[in-house]
């Protein structure tokens, strides 16, 4: 079929239906003007505000001209996937247990990346056998794309306080990814943003990180504190890290919009190994390859086990004090890792233990 033939806005109609049969709770098709968007991250990185994540100062202007990244692209098909697996009074018992290991609860099933990308992939195939060879890439936050403002202006929500997309009738734990088309479909109007007056979410933050409504600075985030960085965490936000060891959902659960937040029905999203329930004694004594191999398939992994040991160290410092976290603690006085002798002896002292000297690195 030939691109003058072609009924674009029925097209677009189809895209969005083939998407929900393939479990993307919504479709929205956005064009490729980014420069509202594009002064904020401006903005953003010149106050350092991305801490020691580099890579996002790298590609130039081709984070926010999609026709700079992917030469053609005229539209953005922006999708969204809801990923949440336990309703929030749940979560909240969790995280609010000091001997309970609090996992971000976007990262306990499979890695979102490769089911995405998958369904992605399946859905530009569907296009491609209704029009013919065509131009596209897909992406799941794997390449320099700034897809919450796609989804924004793609309509499927709008971007909050705490920087995160919010949808109106779904709140915001849902994962996001886009195709880059060549297609000149019809696009999206945007929504309007109802966070009103509401802080809550600034008000949450254990470390402050949310410096001004729609301002996140990334150093002080648990988030990025136990996920990007990959050094020492600084002592002053060890205490509010709590007992969260990979990433943190606060801003999110305390969010009002989140009570129209929906469990999902998708297997691999569904927490595996327990870790939906894990304590922090058990998983500090996990080793390497046992790390490994329970978070094969996991967005976990990425961080690696040092990083893994060291946030659960912080969060034993912060548990209650018991003989069982001080004796698990006291195993690894002398680890290999300079990284973690430093962070398990911050968390002895936090339960007022005078360690050993360890082995000089």
């Amino acid at each position: 079929m030939t691109s003058s033939a072609l009924d674009y806005s029925a097209l677009a109609l189809k895209i969005k239906n083939w998407g929900q049969e393939l479990g993307f709770q919504q479709i929205g098709i956005a064009d490729t003007d980014l420069s509202a968007a594009e002064e904020q991250l401006h903005d953003w990185l010149a106050e350092g505000f991305h801490g020691e994540m580099d890579y996002m100062t790298r590609h130039g202007t081709k984070r926010s001209r999609p026709d700079e990244l992917v030469p053609g692209t005229l539209r953005v098909i922006s999708a969204r996937m809801d990923y949440l697996s336990e309703n929030r009074t749940t979560i909240r018992e969790r995280l609010d247990d000091p001997a309970a290991a609090f996992i971000s609860r976007y990262a306990l099933g499979r890695d979102y990346h490769k089911v995405l990308r998958k369904r992605l992939q399946q859905l530009a195939e569907r296009i491609a056998s209704e029009v013919g060879s065509f131009g596209y890439r897909v992406f799941v936050d794997s390449a320099p794309v700034l897809e919450k403002a796609i989804a924004a202006n793609a309509g499927l929500g709008w971007i909050g306080k705490h920087t995160n997309l919010i949808n109106r009738k779904a709140g915001s734990m849902f994962f996001l990814g886009e195709i880059y088309t060549d297609l000149p479909l019809p696009t999206d109007s945007e929504t309007t943003n109802h966070c009103g007056s509401c802080t809550a979410c600034l008000d949450v933050c254990p470390t402050q990180a949310i410096v001004a409504p729609y301002r996140l600075d990334a150093r002080r985030c648990i988030s990025y504190l136990t996920i990007e960085l990959r050094g020492s965490i600084p002592e002053e936000f060890r205490t509010a890290i709590g007992n969260r060891i990979y990433g943190c959902d606060d801003c999110q659960l305390v969010c009002p919009w989140n009570r129209y937040a929906r469990l999902t029905d998708e297997a691999d999203f569904m927490p595996r190994h327990g870790l939906d329930a894990a304590g922090l004694i058990q998983l500090f004594r996990w080793d390497e390859a046992t790390f490994l191999q329970k978070t094969e398939g996991s967005a976990i992994r990425r961080i690696g086990y040092e990083c893994w040991i060291r946030n659960i160290a912080v969060a034993l410092g912060n548990s209650k004090t018991g003989p069982d976290v001080i004796e698990a603690l006291q195993a690894r006085i002398d680890d290999p890792s300079p990284l973690i002798r430093e962070h398990v002896r911050w968390a002895l002292s936090k339960h007022e233990i005078a360690p050993e000297p360890a082995w000089p690195a």
